[in-house]
This record gives C-alpha cells, structure tokens and sequence, in this order.
C-alpha cells in the first residue's frame, strides 16, 4: 500500500517497460491502473529460467526491473543484482523487496517461516545472529560504480512488535521487509568510474 501514497512509483520508477522477477502468482502488472505510465510488464518466473542469471534476456533491455522476495532464494544474491543491473536501461530503476531477518525470520535459521530461504538481510548492524546474514548496507555498495542508491526503507508499518513468534506475513496486514530502490548510472558515468571497458573504437 505504501506504493500508492509515493507518487514516484507511479511517475518515476514503474514507468516503461519492466520485468517482474520471481513474481509467481501475483504479479504487478495486475496493478497497472495504479501505475498509468507503465507500458508493460514482463512476468519472469521459474519457467522461464534462472532468475540469478536472466540469460535469454539481454542487456539494458528494461526501463525498470522489480524483485519482490526473490533474492533471498538465490544461491548467489551477487550475481543476482549484477544480472538485474544488466538487464536495465542506464537510468532505470531497480526495485527490490526482501525478508528482513530480525521481523521474519526472528532469530532462527535456517528459516522456520520458508525452508528455502538461503539469506537472511538486515539494513545495517554491527553483528548477526544469522550465520547468512546479508548487511544490506555493504551489500549495495559493492554496485556503486553501476548504480546509485536512492532509498532503503524499512517496511514494518503494520508488524506487531507485541507478539510472540509467527510469521506474520500469513496476516492480511503484516510486513517485516526491507524495500531498496537502486537507479542505473548512465553508460559515460559507468564507465568513467570503470564497471565496463570503454568501448573499441
């Protein structure tokens, strides 16, 4: 819901052509009439391949690309980003959705909540008790030199700090996420700071 009393989702991030990475059943597409300046949406999902490589699509393809709670089943949460960077436009925006540790998985992994849970993410702290734990802090910066971090929130507006142990996304009104909106540099500014090799002439 937050998503709709930010008017840049609707006119600055989900503008264009996209891809909805990991998207299953509910994809944003279905939410156009929130987003009138989205042209169109591509579901990606296991069927069409390997989420951590995007390998049939090719580079700078989207004006946009949104992941929501998919990267935390990756293998490899680096390769990942760098092929979902890949895929999108210089300029474009990268909207990531994750678990954060502490509100879903609370204190226990492997995950109780979803057994294929390979991560586990945390805005910033100085240590985990997750033997997976990602510092989402140091994790985007390693992409500096291809994009630049514009928000990272964390999303627990409705979560019940009150009660004991549940997942509380199983209720119609629970988040415990971190949200992260990364926009694309553009291709003179990638490579002056020398993410790819300038090229031949």
């Amino acid at each position: 819901m937050c998503r709709l009393h930010d008017s840049r989702f609707a006119t600055r991030y989900f503008i264009g052509s996209g891809i909805d990475i990991g998207c299953g059943p509910d994809p944003i597409s279905q939410y156009s009439e929130q987003f009138p300046l989205m042209e169109s949406c591509r579901s990606w999902d296991m069927p069409d391949g390997d989420a951590q490589y995007l390998e049939s699509v090719d580079d700078n393809t989207f004006d946009f690309v949104h992941s929501s709670h998919c990267l935390e089943h990756m293998v490899d949460p680096k390769t990942a980003m760098t092929h979902s960077l890949r895929v999108l436009k210089p300029n474009g925006h990268l909207v990531i959705t994750i678990p954060e540790e502490d509100l879903y998985e609370q204190g226990i992994f492997p995950s109780t909540n979803n057994d294929d849970h390979k991560w586990t993410f945390t805005i910033a702290k100085a240590k985990s008790w997750s033997n997976k734990s990602i510092n989402l802090a140091s994790f985007l910066a390693e992409f500096s030199d291809t994009a630049q971090i514009l928000k990272i929130e964390l999303l627990d507006a409705s979560f019940r700090y009150g009660l004991q142990r549940f997942d509380q996304t199983l209720t119609p009104i629970g988040e415990c996420a971190i949200e992260f909106i990364m926009h694309k540099l553009p291709s003179e500014e990638i490579q002056r700071l020398g993410r790819y090799p300038d090229p031949v002439e």
